[in-house]
């Protein structure tokens, strides 16, 4: 009788050893199927919105079998450049780019142009002449930055009064958010022969909270009587209300954000940003995908895909479920 069991128990054994061999193979025979690498540079990990882009990616490649690779381009060109450089010796089938700036990123795109690999751009779009890019997906910049305009002059009311921009120039969607800020502003002073919105400086906050924290600290310095922050992303903007709050002036001075990040909305809920033009980064990582599919598959792709924001208030934050 013990015997028997003594077999019965190999047996089972065997079976398992079998089964787990069978799983292992079923693995690699999943990896083996992979489609191939795309290669993905963001601006910076340090940023939630371009980690949300990168998941977004991630998951809309897994659909289609592909392998992502995402580095941290870390606001630096030459870095982000050298990474091109990495993406093509490994052999990439594609490359996705936050570019650093939207000049200098040029020649790195080229060199991918000549190896044959297709570049895709995201959020941050690169202007450079020669530098071919299939498709880019981003927000609406210039509408998102109309909405920010219109919700400081709702904050500001017919008082008016200075107003900063929290700028971060090297990128061409923050250029396109000051312009359709700047454009809402000017159509509304046009109007006004007093108690305009006067935007006194635009300095550049480098798009991370210690800048500006700075910007905001020096500004209020040079015009102590700031009632207006327009920062063209949520980390600038809380940098500037923790300059407001060390000196004093959170309640002179209102902030109007963009993003729409978790911390950003956060503050709007709790009173300390007046308004963000949200985006969705999560749909721009996944729709940049699905224009890489469509080209792989022969299919004409749109050159740009904007994806309009929507303006978050405080009501809004009030009533957001994922908020605390």
């Amino acid at each position: 009788m013990k015997k028997k069991m003594y077999i019965f128990i190999i047996s089972l054994l065997a079976l398992g050893i079998m089964g787990c061999g069978e799983a292992g193979n079923s693995s690699v025979d999943q990896e083996g199927e992979s489609k191939g690498t795309i290669g993905v540079s963001v601006l910076t990990l340090g940023n939630p919105f371009f980690n949300v882009i990168a998941e977004g990616v991630k998951e809309e490649a897994a659909k289609h079998g592909y392998d992502v690779v995402v580095v941290d381009g870390d606001r630096d060109v030459q870095k982000q450049a050298n990474q091109i450089d990495d993406f093509l010796t490994k052999g990439v089938v594609a490359i996705i780019l936050n570019p650093c700036d939207r000049q200098s990123i040029g020649p790195a795109i080229e060199k991918a142009n000549k190896a044959g690999v297709p570049v895709f751009t995201c959020d941050l779009k690169c202007v450079a002449e020669g530098a071919e890019v299939v498709s880019h997906v981003g927000s609406d910049n210039l509408q998102g930055g109309k909405l920010a305009g219109e919700a400081m002059i709702e904050a500001l009311g017919e008082e008016g009064g200075e107003v900063l921009i929290v700028h971060f120039p090297q990128a061409n969607s923050c250029q396109l958010r000051v312009q359709g800020f700047e454009e809402v502003i000017g159509k509304y002073n046009a109007g006004l022969s007093a108690n305009q919105i006067e935007v006194v400086a635009q300095l550049d906050g480098g798009g991370v909270r210690d800048e500006g924290y700075k910007v905001t600290e020096d500004t209020l310095q040079a015009h102590p009587n700031l009632r207006g922050i327009f920062a063209i992303n949520d980390p600038s903007g809380l940098g500037a209300r923790a300059a407001l709050e060390k000196a004093g002036k959170q309640d002179q001075v209102t902030i109007i954000a963009f993003d729409g990040q978790p911390e950003g909305k956060q503050a709007i809920k709790d009173g300390k940003i007046f308004a963000d033009p949200i985006q969705f980064p999560d749909l721009i990582g996944k729709k940049t995908v699905q224009l890489m599919m469509d080209y792989f598959a022969g299919n004409e792709v749109e050159k740009e895909v904007l994806i309009p924001t929507e303006l978050y208030r405080k009501v809004d934050g009030e009533n957001d479920p994922t908020l605390q």
